[in-house]
């Protein structure tokens, strides 16, 4: 959050003293992108995942078991496409939960406009980007939005509530957890 709001020294600090912490583990597993793609950005070398990441790239995995009888539509923020660079690993797993519809929604790629500070910096920008992204799900059957940051899903479940959506936001990590 700090180097994300132009803090370089103090977001700085605050990361090196993560990656001290994680010092000698041989693997450290996040279940969103963006924090992940931070730290990839300070030290490309140390092994840091992404959940979906970890799961199918480093152990294999693209059925872990899950049950979720709903309809999905999968939003891939940002930092998963362009900083951490995660794939198709979520959509590979989603493809493999046991009564799930993966939903296709148009702008599926385009931002949702959080963007950390930027959504409250440039409120006008992310409430147009949030409202096309929104526009989008609606016009599904999906029931669910899930995505690899809280923060879009907080920012995209904000604009549905506030809209009175059916569709709802959900994490890939309790969908994978789901029986």
């Amino acid at each position: 959050m700090h180097t994300n709001s132009g803090f370089e020294a103090d977001g700085s600090k605050l990361s090196r003293a993560l990656i001290r912490a994680f010092d000698g583990c041989e693997v450290v597993v996040a279940p969103s992108s963006s924090c992940v793609g931070h730290m990839r950005e300070l030290e490309p070398d140390l092994p840091f995942y992404e959940l979906s990441e970890f799961l199918v790239k480093r152990l294999g995995l693209e059925d872990v078991g899950a049950r979720f009888a709903h309809r999905v539509a999968y939003h891939p923020s940002c930092h998963s496409l362009r900083v951490a660079h995660v794939g198709d690993a979520p959509e590979r797993l989603l493809r493999n939960v046991s009564g799930l519809e993966l939903v296709p929604f148009g702008g599926e790629r385009e931002c949702c406009g959080f963007g950390g500070t930027f959504a409250i910096k440039n409120s006008a920008v992310s409430g147009a980007m949030l409202a096309d992204k929104c526009d989008a799900l609606e016009h599904t059957d999906a029931e669910f939005c899930t995505a690899l940051d809280g923060s879009c899903l907080l920012h995209i479940g904000g604009g549905l509530s506030r809209r009175k959506s059916r569709v709802r936001t959900i994490h890939l990590a309790e969908i994978l957890a789901s029986q």
